[in-house]
């Protein structure tokens, strides 16, 4: 079921899955992805250990408010951050585990860092404390400033282009999921001018070292060790600024994720959430 709520002075929409009994558990994803992008089969394996799982739209991206007024930069991750706060406000959540990958991993990072007392843990995934740290490999760069196609069938062909770059080496392109993902996508809510946004915003935020020093919640580390958008220095430099904070890497892996690590993964961060 798709919610929206007003949050922060805009709207998000969110859906959750899973027993309201379940730990609380935040997703927040990535640069221009969308809700759906936290794939239902994983999301439902996450439900079944136990947790209560909500994913959502960031601001720019899917049905949750788009901001084209916004200035240069539009806003800062922290403002996104503040989002996912107001999010935990309307869902009733006084703290929840939080898990984001890439930009939401960004964005995870700085709620903990802005409302320690709401995280009960913190996942990054695929991430990294700011991107002078671990910057894209060329190939990589070059696809992530590429210009989308406007049209659904060039767009899915742009896409699946894009993740034989920036995808996993060690396991076989999903073709039929990115196809379907993509048209979804687009069908439900594309918009190339919210990435661009969002990406802006990245830019523009601090680097999160320091602050990270200051955390004192359990936070887990995930990452690919073949990931070309952010290489693992990213996720290296995240735990080694997080005091006790868990490295997991996985050979193969790149800046997505591949369905027959989905097990280990999502081990992983139920071990990290049931304490």
């Amino acid at each position: 079921m798709t919610t929206r709520v007003p949050v922060n002075g805009i709207e998000i929409v969110y859906e959750s899955m899973g027993s309201p009994d379940g730990r609380p558990l935040l997703l927040i994803m990535g640069l221009g992805a969308q809700l759906i992008h936290w794939d239902d089969d994983l999301c439902r394996l996450l439900a079944e250990q136990g947790h209560h799982v909500v994913r959502y739209d960031n601001r720019d991206a899917g049905l949750s408010t788009h901001l084209p007024q916004a200035g240069d930069p539009p806003y800062l991750l922290e403002d996104m951050a503040d989002d996912a706060a107001g999010l935990l406000d309307a869902l009733g959540w006084d703290r929840a585990h939080i898990v984001g990958a890439s930009m939401g991993g960004m964005i995870a990072q700085a709620l903990a860092i802005r409302h320690p007392d709401r995280v009960l843990t913190l996942t990054s995934i695929m991430s990294t404390p700011g991107p002078s740290i671990s910057p894209p490999t060329e190939a990589a760069l070059a696809v992530l400033m590429s210009v989308p196609p406007s049209e659904r069938e060039a767009l899915i062909e742009h896409e699946l282009h894009t993740w034989s770059i920036i995808g996993s080496p060690g396991f076989p392109l999903d073709r039929e999921r990115i196809a379907w993902m993509t048209g979804t996508a687009y069908d439900r809510a594309w918009d190339p001018d919210g990435t661009g946004r969002q990406l802006a915003a990245i830019m523009a935020s601090p680097d999160r070292t320091e602050a990270l020093a200051g955390l004192r919640m359990p936070t887990l580390v995930i990452h690919g060790e073949d990931d070309q958008l952010v290489p693992l220095a990213g996720g290296q430099a995240t735990a080694a600024a997080v005091p006790g904070a868990r490295l997991l890497t996985f050979p193969g892996m790149g800046h997505d994720f591949p369905r027959p690590l989905w097990p280990e993964i999502v081990g992983a961060i139920t071990k990290h959430t049931a304490g």
